[in-house]
C-alpha cells in the first residue's frame, strides 16, 4: 500500500494545486470520487487491462464515460492518468486529495482501535492530547477490537501509534526468536 500511495502521490498534489488555484476544492473532490468510483468498477478494470487497446483508447473511453462530470481541467487531468496508465490509482489519488483538503482545513481524521470501549471522558482527553501534538482539529472516531488484548492503536493519516498488548507481546516473541 505505501508503493501505491508513493506513486499516487504527485498526482494528488497535482489535483489539490489546481483544485486550490481555481478555488474549486470541493468540485474537484466530488470529480475525483466520480472517477475513483468508475475506475474500481469490475467492467472498468477489465477494460484498462485490456492488452490489445492503447493507452489512448483507454484514456479516451475513460474520458467518455466521465465526460458530464468533469470540468476540462479534470478530463486533462485523467487523460494523463490514462496515458501513464495510471487510472488504477484513483481510490489512493483521491485519499491524499481528501488528507491535503483536511490539511488546510487544519483537521485531520484519526481512528482509535481499543481492546474495550473508552468513555466520553477518556475520548474528550485522547481529542484534546492528539490535537496539541498534532497541532490538528482532531475528528475521532473509535471501535473496539478485543484481539489488541489491551492498549490502543491510533491511526492519523501516516502516523500510527500501536500501544497494544497484542504488538507488545509480538515484538518481544520476535526478540526472543531472533
Amino acid at each position: 500500500m505505501a508503493e501505491l500511495t508513493t506513486v499516487a502521490r504527485p498526482y494528488a498534489k497535482a489535483a489539490f494545486e489546481a483544485a486550490q488555484a481555481s478555488g474549486e476544492l470541493d468540485l474537484w473532490a466530488g470529480m475525483l470520487e466520480f472517477g475513483a468510483a468508475v475506475a474500481q468498477d469490475e467492467s472498468m478494470k477489465l477494460f484498462l487491462d485490456h492488452p490489445a487497446l492503447s493507452r489512448e483508447q483507454k484514456a479516451q473511453a475513460f474520458a467518455d464515460v466521465c465526460e458530464s462530470k468533469l470540468n476540462e481541467g479534470a478530463k486533462n487531468f485523467f487523460t494523463v492518468m490514462a496515458e501513464n496508465n495510471r487510472l488504477v490509482l484513483l481510490p489512493e489519488v483521491l485519499n491524499l486529495f481528501e488528507y491535503y483538503k483536511a490539511q488546510q482545513g487544519k483537521q485531520v481524521d484519526v481512528e482509535v482501535e481499543t481492546a474495550f470501549d473508552m468513555s466520553k471522558k477518556q475520548q474528550d482527553a485522547l481529542v484534546q492530547a492528539l490535537s496539541k501534538k498534532l497541532d490538528r482539529k482532531v475528528n475521532l472516531s473509535s471501535e473496539t477490537n478485543p484481539q489488541l488484548l489491551g492498549g490502543v492503536v491510533i491511526r492519523a493519516a501516516d502516523l500510527v501509534i500501536d500501544a497494544s498488548v497484542r504488538s507488545k507481546i509480538s515484538k518481544l516473541a520476535e526478540a526472543i526468536n531472533s
